[in-house]
């Protein structure tokens, strides 16, 4: 088998090699219901690389079948992706095998405690908003406590606001969104600085928050 432009042969070469890349269970969902969200993912994963060029190690809470994960570990060397469903993490492991791109993959609850090990990162994407308001500073706590003296937390959720357009699907489990100014004052609590990004579909910006339809919460110095 060969490609007419020979340039496209590392194609067939890395198809020989490592086979063909397989969608893990919810991105999988996704290409079917809703094929323009997985690009959505793919930026707020692209944001934190970016955010953690230079760290040695990360920790990703709540990685479910970590499609995106792959893209901070282009820029870190040591990425550890948990999530508290042990179903999504051996999803995870069965497509792990030869992977350019190796990721530790480990069950975890964040609310329940600390990881036990420290990061230069820790990030949660599209996981805050299912954690309830009555124990969302134990699961800061944990995570901070993951993180080393001088690391970045990275928390991204929808927004308040966005949650009127959101489709049901979208929303089930959404127990705690907020708006920018809620979420500005409930990371300082723990964080000497909050830096607050908005996003609307893949651009992330620092335009009227609350007409985000996603935002970030860069968190840096923690408070003892």
């Amino acid at each position: 088998m060969s490609t007419v432009e020979p340039q496209y042969n590392h194609c067939v070469e890395v198809d020989k090699v490592f086979g063909r890349t397989r969608f893990g269970l919810m991105s999988n969902q996704v290409w079917h219901d809703d094929p323009k969200r997985l690009l959505f993912v793919l930026a707020r994963y692209k944001f934190v690389s970016r955010m953690m060029a230079g760290k040695k190690s990360v920790l990703e809470i709540g990685c479910a079948d970590a499609f995106g994960t792959r893209l901070v570990r282009q820029t870190v060397p040591n990425v550890t992706a948990t999530d508290i469903d042990p179903l999504f993490i051996e999803d995870c492991l069965s497509r792990e095998r030869d992977s350019a791109w190796p990721v530790t993959y480990k069950v975890h609850d964040m609310v329940a405690g600390a990881f036990g090990e420290r990061f230069d990162g820790v990030y949660a994407l599209d996981v805050f908003e299912h954690i309830p308001a009555d124990v969302e500073h134990q699961f800061i706590r944990n995570a901070k406590e993951s993180l080393a003296d001088d690391g970045i937390l990275i928390i991204g959720s929808p927004s308040l606001e966005s949650q009127q357009y959101a489709s049901e699907g979208s929303k089930e489990g959404h127990v705690n969104c907020k708006s920018g100014d809620d979420m500005r004052q409930t990371f300082r609590q723990h964080f000497d600085n909050v830096l607050l990004f908005s996003m609307n579909d893949e651009i992330v910006h620092t335009g009227f928050e609350k007409m985000a339809h996603y935002l970030f919460a860069v968190c840096i110095g923690k408070k003892s």
